[in-house]
């Protein structure tokens, strides 16, 4: 008797789960080896409580598994980075990591292995493996949302270096800073005028309201997309602040150009919903850089904020 042909909606085994442990929300996602997605949950993070964190991550990997009706292997992309010889996070912007050891508990949860990246560089190696970045070698993603950060991804496999610090670009400070700029707003990492809280969106929106003659008691919160659409408007302040935001990206940028020379920039996070960013942040570019030519495409992301959670997969490609 012949053998019964393949159910087509049983996944074959080398299912990929990838988890994007994120400040505001954790994402699961389950995919096949050729990037086919086969379930996806996210949640609300618990924001403060570990415990609740690592509990909540166990429950959409098995969420995402029976979904997918395959067992995976599991990656993980962190809000920060680990320690290479003690495994203690560091430089989170989930402050409650900072000090506990994630891969450790997660594997405990979980009862099984895993790996782990920064979330940037796990959305820099989703990018460069089958995004934006395809064809480049080596790729530097940024993500500009509520904060600001960076990953290198070289040949489609993340680089962190040696100290986990590659790509840390978001807590280094403004380049070439004005007077106005300094000493700069103050950051949770405990300096001052680091690029996250200039090229950020909540930066753009903080330096529309420093300029703003409005009374803040008592006035609605105002966000990136209120001054882009200010701007949009014919708003006279409002572009005057966004054109100081491509100055500072764009000065921020120049310093990866002269130190990487990365193949390509990618952009994600909210603020790479922007179009005005890919026509007029390039030339910005090139008058800050050392070298008088610049060739370097900055490209939207093409999974845009799936590429985190996609890039935790990847860490299991090999």
């Amino acid at each position: 008797m012949p053998a019964s042909p393949p159910d087509p909606l049983t996944p074959p085994s080398g299912v990929l789960v990838g988890v994007d442990w994120g400040g505001t929300k954790i994402e699961a996602v389950a995919l096949l080896r050729d990037g086919t997605e086969l379930a996806r949950v996210r949640t609300d993070t618990p924001r403060s409580d570990y415990a609740a964190c690592v509990a909540t991550i166990v429950r959409l990997v098995a969420e995402v598994e029976a979904a997918a009706g395959a067992t995976g292997t599991i990656g993980v992309g962190l809000p920060g980075s680990l320690d290479p010889r003690t495994g203690v996070a560091k430089g989170c912007n989930s402050t409650w990591l900072i000090g506990r050891r994630p891969e450790d508990d997660l594997r405990t949860a979980l009862g099984r292995d895993l790996r782990t990246a920064n979330d940037a560089d796990c959305f820099a190696a989703s990018e460069s493996y089958d995004g934006a970045g395809v064809g480049h070698r080596v790729v530097f993603a940024v993500i500009l949302g509520s904060g600001a950060g960076a990953g290198v991804a070289i040949d489609g496999r993340v680089h962190a270096g040696p100290n986990h610090s590659a790509g840390e670009w978001g807590h280094s400070a403004l380049p070439y800073a004005h007077l106005s700029e300094v000493p700069g707003p103050a950051c949770y990492c405990g300096r001052h005028g680091c690029l996250e809280r200039w090229v950020s969106g909540r930066g753009l929106a903080r330096d529309y309201l420093r300029h703003a003659e409005i009374d803040l008691v008592d006035v609605a919160p105002v966000t990136a997309v209120d001054v882009v659409t200010r701007m949009r408007a014919g708003e006279r302040l409002a572009r005057m602040v966004f054109e100081r935001y491509l100055d500072r990206l764009a000065r921020g940028l120049s310093i990866v150009v002269n130190t990487l020379d990365p193949d390509v920039i990618v952009l994600g996070g909210g603020m790479s919903n922007i179009p005005e960013l890919y026509t007029e942040l390039p030339s910005r570019v090139a008058a800050a850089t050392f070298s008088p030519c610049f060739y370097t495409p900055i490209l939207p992301a093409t999974h845009g904020d799936s590429s985190g959670v996609r890039g935790a997969a990847w860490l299991w490609k090999d």
